[in-house]
Parts: C-alpha cells; sequence; structure tokens
C-alpha cells in the first residue's frame, strides 16, 4: 500500500541523517559542527552503540532525560529506544521551552540500514507532523571502502540512501584506487555528489539544508553515469541505479498503474526512487518520489521555456533493470 508524504502543513523542524562505515569520520564531523559557530541550534539524536561518542569537553551541563546542552547552544540525546518516541520528547521540550533548537541531526551507527529511519518520517504520524527530513550524509573510509561494499550490504544501502557522499583517508590510498572507489559509488547512487573530505572539515552548508527529500524538479545525475563511463568497473553490486528517459509524454492512468505494481512487487528493494516526468494532457511538470514501499507525487510549474522531458532515476537492490525500463515504455501515449 502506497501512502502520500506531503502533510497538510510544513513540518518546521529539518532533520538531516549522517551515516557511513565503521570510522569514517561520522563522530568527527558531529563534534566539529557541535563546536562551530553557526546560526543554527541543533539537537543531535546519537546512537547509543556508535563507535564512538560526542567529545564530553563540549557538553556545558547535564539535562533531564538524556538531553545535554553543548557549549554553542546545541543540544545532544542519547537514543534509549524507538526513534519515534526519543523526537516527541524533543519537540515536546521544545515546546515547554526546556529544550531550544531548530533543526535535528541524527547519527546513526556503523551498521546501521537508514532506510528504517528516513520511513519514520513519513509513516509516522507523530513524527511527520513535526519534522521534515531534509537530507541523508554518508561517510565513507577510502582505505577500507572496498572491502566494506563487498561484505555489508547495510554499507550498499548506506551508499543507496545518500544525498551527499563524503569520502575520508583519501590520502590512505592511491588516485588509481580512489578513482576506482568513486565510480563504484556512482553507479550505484548517481545522484548524491561526491567529496573527498579531510578530519571532518566539512562546510556545515554542505551537510545541512540539502533539500534531498523536496518535493522539487532537481534531479541532479552525474553525467558520467548517463555517458556510461562508470559502467565498466568489476564489481556487480546488488544496489545499482538507472535512469528511464523520454522526450515522449506518459499516459497518466497507465503510468499510475503501473507504478503502483512496481512498488507492490519490488517496493522493500526500491531504496530510493525519483522522476520529473512528462505527462501526456498537462503543461506542467509532476514530480514522483519515493522511499521504498512510501512515495508521493506533487504538480510543479509549467515547463516553460524548457523542452518537456521525462527523467526517472531509480537506485534499488536486485531489480530487473531491463524489464522496469520495458514497462516504463509501455506507459508512454500514443502518438
Amino acid at each position: 500500500m502506497t501512502q502520500d508524504y506531503d502533510m497538510p502543513a510544513e513540518p518546521d523542524i529539518p532533520v538531516t541523517i549522517i551515516t557511513g562505515f565503521l570510522g569514517a569520520g561520522k563522530t568527527t564531523l558531529l563534534n566539529r559542527i557541535l563546536s562551530e559557530n553557526h546560526s543554527y541550534k541543533i539537537a543531535v539524536v546519537e546512537n547509543e552503540f556508535g563507535e564512538e561518542s560526542i567529545d564530553t569537553d563540549l557538553i556545558v551541563k547535564d539535562g533531564a532525560e538524556q538531553i545535554v546542552t553543548m557549549n554553542n547552544g546545541c543540544i545532544c540525546c542519547t537514543i534509549r529506544g524507538d526513534l519515534s518516541r526519543v523526537l516527541t520528547k524533543l519537540r515536546i521540550a521544545r515546546d515547554k521551552g526546556e529544550a531550544d533548537f531548530d533543526y535535528v541531526v541524527i547519527e546513526t551507527s556503523g551498521v546501521a540500514n537508514p532506510g528504517p529511519v528516513c520511513q519514520t518520517f513519513f509513516m509516522d504520524d507523530a513524527v511527520a507532523a513535526f519534522f521534515r527530513l531534509d537530507g541523508v550524509v554518508t561517510l565513507i573510509d577510502a582505505k577500507h571502502a572496498q572491502e566494506t561494499l563487498d561484505k555489508e550490504g547495510e554499507a550498499r544501502g548506506q551508499v543507496a540512501f545518500a544525498d551527499r557522499i563524503f569520502i575520508s583517508k583519501k590520502d590512505l590510498v592511491s588516485d588509481e584506487e580512489y578513482n576506482a572507489l568513486v565510480e563504484r559509488l556512482v553507479s550505484m547512487n548517481p545522484r548524491a555528489p561526491i567529496e573527498a573530505v579531510h578530519m571532518g572539515e566539512v562546510a556545515v552548508d554542505k551537510v545541512l539544508n540539502l533539500a534531498g527529500f523536496n518535493m522539487n524538479d532537481i534531479l541532479d545525475v552525474d553525467p558520467a553515469f548517463l555517458t556510461g563511463r562508470h559502467h565498466h568497473h568489476h564489481h556487480e553490486d546488488d544496489v545499482k541505479a538507472f535512469v528511464f528517459e523520454s522526450d515522449k509524454p506518459f499516459d497518466p492512468p497507465r503510468f499510475e498503474q503501473y507504478v503502483q505494481s512496481l512498488i507492490a512487487v519490488y517496493g522493500p528493494d526500491m531504496l530510493r526512487y525519483k522522476g520529473v516526468l512528462y505527462m501526456k494532457g498537462t503543461d506542467r511538470r509532476c514530480v514522483v518520489q519515493g522511499v521504498h514501499m512510501v512515495f508521493g507525487a506533487d504538480v510543479l510549474g509549467p515547463w516553460g521555456e524548457r523542452k518537456p522531458q521525462t527523467r526517472f532515476v531509480i537506485i534499488g537492490r536486485n531489480l530487473p533493470q531491463e524489464a522496469i525500463l520495458k514497462g516504463f515504455q509501455t506507459c508512454l501515449a500514443e502518438p
């Protein structure tokens, strides 16, 4: 069963999920954010099973209910149970004036798949009414990345869900090894910008306010992916991305029925997908976006001077790419 995740009123608390391999530098990045002077009042929800912890030198005083205040006005909360309950506790504390924040950052453990965390913001009404998922940031350790991606399905999932990817420890590998890693990552997720970082030195504006889950027509895909230059690495990952493109319009009823059937059958393995669609019978752009079996659609403004065109990106696990692309082809309107 599908669910539209457009809420009646815009939730006012944006959320960023920081995920990544063990030792990739998630906590280093968090500590940098918590010690830097910026305009945000950030509540950090930290998974208690993380391999490292927030720098205790940054803590001003212990608060009640596992909520502590940092020296730049941010606060930190350790997850002890259900994420929905923790977020609701934070929101109530804010409403009562016991906590002051305007942004939430969630750090997942190195072995966590971010999929269920993402779904919380669309399927849990108590969360969705107040919190808006902004994006997923994934950190990757260049030295151990290839081996980790080979062995760990959760690591491949972390790549698939990313709206931005940072690669740490580039200095420990050769340029050839780094370029091979980037090629592999692009084949798994061509829509996430990839950047090498050193010791968590990342500008805050590259982590927050990414608009990764906004219903807009921003659909950047690595150009090298579209030209096929990244399709020849030797790794056969179960997580792959593919794109359907067409200058012909979709027949709306056929398209809707096909997407519904796709999600019913393959939803658990459709990790992230988004399309800007050219539909017959309207001069307006349609956007579809989803996570697993939860998806939403919206109609935006007219195409204007831009040529109407469909581009639909699917990132999934063990999906029958050829069959799915042929299915989209059958949904195109007759001339």
